[in-house]
């Protein structure tokens, strides 16, 4: 494609033993010390010698911006700290969150990893960035672990400081176009111009071809327009080919998508029986409630997630730190997949700060306990998470891919419920997708 400025996704080549990576680290480590705090003498993301010294860590995420924003992560971060510093800290260490916008940015990404480095945080959590070219080389020379980014960027499962919780929009759509492809005619997949964009239509063909279903119609759209209408009647187009079998349009535009189910909408009168589907992040109940409930345009449409439905019991320690911390703060949904990405995150995050018991809390400690083959339980909402540098999926571009599960929803009656008991596990899927990066 020319004409397009386009953003390329990090891939690091070849694949570092434990101590090699530890050196190359550790080299980087020394680089950063010299560049951002010249005649430094302490390890950035270190506590220092002070057992009972704050533990500071980093989340980001874009806010205000005429793109995907997600302000609940960081806002739910800094609740999460007061919950804990209230209950006696970590080991008791106060928790001292930091937080910065990246603007959907790559220059305000750089900068927010150039402070975490500047700020010695002992790892970035819980946070969303479409810009890992940015932020993991500042990330990568300080030695900071990233422990539960979104998975947006092919790189949050490449690099052996990328610590995911989940298995990103590769498992979400690889899940989803499994379940589409035995209720669905011709699928139209609607998702953003650009190289993040460009990842998702072999991701959601792996599981289509899974089912037998021949590969979604694949549509290019702007990220940040304003309406959707000639997609939309596109999209109509190209999924009634055949009258007699029911085609279905997945949108996937981010926060975009409640944009292009307006002009949806509108063009929708005369295909009554095209069905949508999508994968959360992009729909949750706020948004099914706001396009009009059992009788919207989500009503019936598959969606695959991550974690749980937002109802389950296993949320309940969640809701209780947005009960004690945040209740009136209108920016942390429960729901919202960000923010419950932010929860996993810092559970993992304490998890190991705990298995440190009273030793030194730095960013190479921290990563040395998670490279060690610390496992880590989040009360069933994930299975028990474990990195290793080089996991089942690496042969496709993912050896920090742990969890591949992910959870199929579908809207009935206007509500959110679980398609599917448990989860469904989309390795073997993502191990025959076609994916070049």
């Amino acid at each position: 494609m020319t004409g397009r400025r386009r953003k390329r996704s990090t891939f690091l080549p070849g694949l570092l033993t434990h101590h090699a990576r530890t050196g190359v680290l550790s080299a980087g480590t020394a680089v950063a010390c010299a560049s951002l705090l010249a005649g430094c003498g302490v390890v950035s993301g270190t506590t220092g010698d002070a057992g009972d010294d704050p533990i500071t860590v980093m989340t980001w995420a874009p806010q205000d911006t005429k793109a995907t924003n997600k302000p609940g992560m960081p806002a739910f971060a800094r609740a999460y700290a007061r919950w804990v510093n209230a209950n006696g800290g970590i080991n008791g260490r106060k928790l001292n969150v930091l937080t910065c916008n990246d603007h959907n940015d790559s220059v305000a990404a750089a900068k927010c990893a150039r402070r975490a480095a500047k700020e010695n945080v002992v790892a970035v959590v819980g946070s969303y960035s479409q810009y890992a070219d940015s932020y993991f080389p500042s990330l990568e020379g300080a030695g900071i672990p990233y422990i539960g980014g979104y998975g947006i960027t092919n790189a949050e499962f490449t690099s052996p400081l990328s610590y995911p919780v989940n298995g990103g929009q590769p498992a979400l759509l690889a899940g989803l176009g499994n379940a589409l492809a035995g209720d669905c005619g011709p699928v139209a997949l609607i998702r953003p111009d650009t190289i993040t964009g460009d990842q998702l239509p072999p991701l959601l063909d792996s599981g289509l071809k899974a089912g037998g279903h021949e590969p979604a119609r694949d549509q290019r759209a702007a990220e940040d327009a304003t309406e959707y209408d000639g997609q939309a009647e596109r999209a109509l187009e190209t999924t009634t080919t055949d009258p007699a079998d029911r085609g279905c349009v997945v949108p996937a535009l981010g926060d975009r998508n409640g944009t292009f189910m307006d002009s949806f909408r509108r063009a929708r009168e005369d295909y009554p029986d095209v069905r949508t589907a999508t994968v959360l992040g992009s729909v949750d109940q706020t948004v099914i409630d706001a396009t009009g409930g059992a009788s919207g345009p989500y009503e019936g449409s598959y969606i695959t997630g991550w974690y749980p439905v937002a109802s389950d019991p296993r949320w309940d320690a969640m809701k209780r730190v947005i009960k004690e911390e945040a209740f009136d703060d209108n920016r942390i949904d429960p729901a919202d997949a960000g923010v419950q990405t932010t929860w996993i995150a810092y559970t993992v995050f304490r998890k190991v700060v705990e298995s440190l018991g009273d030793g030194e809390v730095s960013a190479d400690t921290v990563t040395e306990a998670l490279d060690d083959g610390l496992s880590v339980g989040t009360g069933g909402l994930t299975p028990t998470l474990r990195w290793r540098f080089q996991d089942k999926l690496a042969a496709v571009g993912f050896p920090r891919l742990v969890n591949a599960n992910v959870t199929l929803q579908v809207v009935r009656e206007g509500r959110l419920v679980s398609a599917r008991k448990g989860f469904v596990d989309t390795t073997r899927t993502l191990q025959n997708a076609d994916v070049n990066y």
